[in-house]
Parts: C-alpha cells; sequence; structure tokens
C-alpha cells in the first residue's frame, strides 16, 4: 500500500525575498505558473510581483511585509510548486494549509479555481492594507499556556495559534506588542517578531471583515476533490462554508490538531511546499506524530531547492518500485 503524501502549505512570516529562485531559474513548469499568476496581478494592480520579489538587490534578509507584494508572492510560489509536482505524478491524498496557506490548500483541492482563489488572495491584501491599523506578531518559543498566566500577553494581544507545546504565536497592534517584548526580553524568553505588518487572526483585522466578507459571498465552493484538512476547525472538510476564506485569516490556527487528524492515515509523507520550511519544523515537535512518518522540506531560505525536489521525487519512485515489486510478487504466491 502506498503512504499517502500530504502536501503543505504555509502562510504569512514564512516567506522572504528571493524564495524559490532556482526552481524560478531551472524549473519550466515552475516557472511558466509563477509568470501565469503575475499576469494576474498585474491586470488587477498594475505592478508585477515577481519584478519586487526576484529584484537583483534585494536580499534574502531584507524587509519583505508590504501585503500586496507578499500575499500574492506567497501564493504563487506554493501553487506553483504543487503544479510542478503533480505534472511529475507526485499528486496529494490530502492538502493541509495554514492562515494565508490555506488558499493554496482550496485551489489544489480543487474548491475554487486557481483564478478565483488568487484573486481572493489579492483582494484580502488590498483590504487589509485599507482598513486594518498596522500590527505585527510574535512567536515565542515558551510552554503555550504562558499566555493565560502572564497579563502581559492576554492585557496586549491575542493568541494567534500554537505550533507545538513549546511554542506559540501571539498578535496583535504594535503599540502593544512592544510592550510584550519587553516582557519577554525581561524575562529572558526566546521570541522572534514575525516579517507581517498586520495582525492576523486577531481583532486587529476585523475592520476589513464587512468589504471582504461581501467580496467573497459571490465565490462559489465546490466539495474538494482531494480532502482537505483544515488549520482552522481541525478536521478533514467535505464541505466548505461560505465565509472560509476570511475564517482562515482570523481564527486561530490549529495546526497541532490537524496533524493529529491525518495521523489516522498509514504513516503519511508530508511535503512541505511552503518557502521558508516551517511547517516540517513544526510538525516534527508535535507529539501526535507517529513511527514511520516522512518529512520533506522542499523550498528553504538556504538554497537546494532544485535538490530538495530530486530528492523527494526519487523517494517517491523508489517506493513506488518496492510497491510494485512486492504486488507482483504476491499475485504469484501459491
Amino acid at each position: 500500500m502506498h503512504k499517502p503524501i500530504v502536501f503543505m502549505f504555509s502562510g504569512q512570516g514564512s516567506h522572504y525575498y528571493q524564495m524559490a529562485r532556482e526552481l524560478f531559474d531551472k524549473q519550466p513548469v515552475f516557472r511558466r505558473w509563477m509568470e501565469r499568476l503575475d499576469g494576474i496581478v498585474w491586470d488587477i494592480l498594475r505592478m508585477s510581483v515577481l519584478e519586487r520579489l526576484y529584484r537583483a538587490e534585494n536580499r534574502k534578509s531584507d524587509p519583505f511585509d508590504k501585503l500586496l507584494y507578499t500575499h500574492p508572492a506567497i501564493f504563487m510560489v506554493e501553487y506553483s510548486l504543487a503544479q510542478l509536482l503533480m505534472e511529475t505524478g507526485i499528486v496529494p491524498s490530502y492538502v493541509l494549509g495554514t492562515s494565508l496557506g490555506e488558499f493554496a490548500s482550496v485551489a489544489v483541492a480543487g474548491v475554487l479555481d486557481y483564478d478565483s482563489a488568487f484573486r481572493a488572495v489579492i483582494q484580502q491584501a488590498k483590504l487589509l492594507e485599507e482598513y486594518c491599523p498596522p500590527g505585527g506578531m510574535i512567536a515565542v518559543l515558551a510552554d503555550s499556556k504562558l499566555y493565560q498566566q502572564e497579563p502581559a500577553f492576554f492585557e496586549n494581544c491575542e493568541l494567534a495559534s500554537v505550533n507545538f507545546d513549546s511554542h506559540f504565536v501571539v498578535s496583535g497592534g504594535r503599540e502593544e506588542l512592544q510592550r510584550v517584548v519587553e516582557f519577554l526580553r525581561h524575562k529572558e524568553l526566546s521570541y522572534q517578531m514575525l516579517q507581517v505588518s498586520r495582525g492576523f487572526h486577531s481583532s486587529w483585522l476585523d475592520a476589513a471583515a464587512p468589504a471582504y466578507l461581501s467580496f467573497i459571498k459571490g465565490l462559489t465552493f465546490h466539495a474538494p476533490r482531494i480532502p482537505l484538512v483544515s488549520s482552522v476547525y481541525g478536521e478533514i472538510l467535505t464541505e466548505i462554508p461560505d465565509d472560509y476564506l476570511w475564517q482562515v485569516s482570523r481564527r486561530p490556527v490549529l495546526f497541532p490538531r490537524a496533524v493529529q487528524t491525518l495521523q489516522t492515515a498509514r504513516n503519511p509523507t508530508y511535503l512541505d511546499l511552503g518557502p521558508g520550511a516551517t511547517l516540517v519544523n513544526f510538525i516534527k515537535y508535535n507529539r501526535a506524530l507517529g513511527t514511520g512518518v516522512s518529512l520533506f522540506p522542499i523550498i528553504t531560505p538556504f538554497g537546494s531547492d532544485s535538490r530538495n525536489l530530486a530528492n523527494v521525487s526519487e523517494m517517491l519512485a523508489c517506493r513506488k518500485r518496492e510497491s510494485d515489486v512486492l504486488h507482483s510478487t504476491r499475485r504469484i504466491e501459491p
């Protein structure tokens, strides 16, 4: 029996300039999809995400947090990589997205066509920049119970996600988060400011809700053709709520619960299609992870994207050959 394959798509905070540049230069299928999606951005905004993303003077470490560029860029990279994998015969048994990554997830699952899903990404970026105050997010390397115990957290920010027992993310306004940073420094706790300009998964987004809900009301959602594991509900969805594309950015991320749902599958192979390999790292530390599970990043800030892609392809090809031999042997047994 083949191990099920899970495509995972991450959201804001996993991105950086030059992400997936090696695949763009060396993989024609990936490049074709990136250019096709960039054409949609041009039609709507009269600007090129590719020109900004791959501009020579932009270094990976430079700030990259303008939503009108980062929202489309993340979807473009993830969806284009999914198309590359599927055209080479690597097809997901499940899709799992977190936050903005759920847009790529619903597109790959067939809930929306890619054009509609991508336009919803762009529209959300426009409305968040127009209506919502500047904010941010902080990843904290500590027990998530600390959020409920310390007023410095619950009085100044909201819990955006718990990625594993000792890693959680808070979200809020800039002034409020500065007070959180002062607390973290005083307690000598490890933290990281995420490269985002809004307080995702918190009430700091609520001002954009009416306009965005009105926009997505005109979309037609289909039943997933590929099982879709929701990080909003932590379970497999057979029907998609009409406001789902708002929920994925507003409600907390339930990543450990989604992983636990997938552990009912037989030794899944997790492929991280996000630009930062963040979900592969998160999943390693989840207690729900069982034995026989395989984890593979493809795009990383450290390069070697083509080699990672080749390793995944070769590994899955070897498994298929072994499975074919096993089934052939069983057929000829007396």
